[in-house]
């Protein structure tokens, strides 16, 4: 049975096996939108990565792309899809890109690796790190998943914390059946009832289910003290430091596509099918991206943006997300970065919700928060 030194080894072999392939092609990836030319020709060229390949979690970055929140600003921002959120950051840090959407662990990580990068933009107070059970499941609570089966990916983000998660959930992991699956088919397993559970990001899980008319059920590791950001808008601290205003103008148009997405969430998934049409032709295809947009819409519709605006970060929250990071993924030769280099709220606070708009907002999103009750 895998301990949790097994465990963690793993993750780190893997991780680094595929960061290696994504970093080698991430520079190659074509954007997903055609830029129109005889526009273009009068804007700058700016580079952005995604975390992962488009969907509803990330369909605000095309938002923001459809309705000149980044032209109107002198912008031409070419998105172009990501390998996960570990090789994005890396990504970032190695200048292959300019900016780019990633968890904002992997930021952390990467900075203690010596390729340091900044937040700009707060997109989601909560990664949905989540085991997930079908809704018929037997598993009502975490510990229930002793003598069952459960299907992760070892270089998946929340694959590491999965022991401190069982840990602080009362499950004795020793006793789970741990299947390694790989991420293309991860849902399908648990669809085909192949295992009992599966571990993952319930955002970019949970689409498959619902375009599927499956219940599905989350544990989040946040309700067991795990919480950590949803992903972050990074630069370099020397972009940052020589362009500003370039800053300023990606972060206040993902914030403004974020504002528009919790208020008009239909008309962000049509402008997101019109950019990306591809993905209007899988099953039930703009369920999935309505899903995925539901929850990433429930991560924004916090205290924080409540308070000071959308994208804000708190120095708290980079400090317990830096700890985590460091105990559980930290190497032997990383260093600790000050919580406070991670991040800032420069060019954030401006873009706000009145609270009778907070309050519509979340009765938008009651159908995802039930998915984690």
């Amino acid at each position: 049975m895998p301990t949790r030194r097994t465990i963690l080894k793993a993750a780190a072999l893997n991780a680094a096996a595929l960061n290696a392939a994504a970093l080698a092609t991430a520079e190659l990836a074509a954007p997903f939108v055609i830029p129109n030319l005889s526009r273009a020709a009068a804007l700058r060229t700016v580079k952005l990565t995604l975390p992962w390949v488009a969907e509803g979690s990330n369909a605000y970055a095309f938002v923001a792309k459809a309705n000149g929140y980044w032209s109107d600003a002198g912008l031409d921002v070419q998105i172009s899809r990501g390998y996960g959120s570990v090789a994005a950051a890396q990504a970032v840090g190695s200048k292959q890109f300019d900016f780019g959407l990633a968890a904002a662990s992997t930021g952390i990580q990467a900075a203690s690796k010596g390729l340091p990068t900044v937040c700009i933009a707060n997109a989601g107070y909560d990664a949905t790190m989540a085991v997930a059970v079908l809704g018929d499941s037997p598993v009502r609570k975490v510990s229930d998943l002793a003598g069952k089966s459960l299907g992760g990916t070892v270089n998946s983000g929340e694959y590491p914390f999965l022991p401190a998660f069982a840990k602080s959930s009362g499950l004795d992991l020793s006793t789970v059946k741990l299947v390694t699956v790989d991420p293309n088919v991860r849902q399908r397993i648990l669809l085909e009832r192949k295992v009992d559970a599966i571990c993952g990001f319930a955002v970019s899980m949970a689409p498959l289910f619902v375009a599927n008319n499956t219940p599905i059920r989350f544990f989040p590791y946040s309700k067991a003290g795990l919480t950590f950001y949803n992903n972050a808008l990074l630069t370099r601290p020397e972009v940052l430091k020589a362009e500003p205003d370039l800053c300023k103008a990606m972060a206040e148009g993902i914030m403004k596509a974020a504002r528009f997405c919790l208020l008009q969430p239909d008309e962000a998934v049509k402008l997101f099918l019109k950019q990306v049409p591809e993905a209007a032709l899988a099953a039930n295809g703009p369920k999935q991206i309505a899903t995925g947009l539901g929850i990433f819409r429930m991560t924004m519709i916090a205290a924080p943006a409540k308070q000071h605006g959308i994208g804000w970060s708190e120095l708290d929250g980079y400090g317990a997300m830096t700890d985590l990071v460091m105990k559980y993924l930290g190497g032997p030769d990383d260093k600790k970065p000050d919580p406070a280099s991670l991040f800032t709220n420069e060019f954030v606070g401006g873009v706000k919700l009145t609270p009778d708009e907070w309050t519509k907002a979340d009765q938008q999103v009651k159908e995802y928060r039930d998915y984690f009750a």
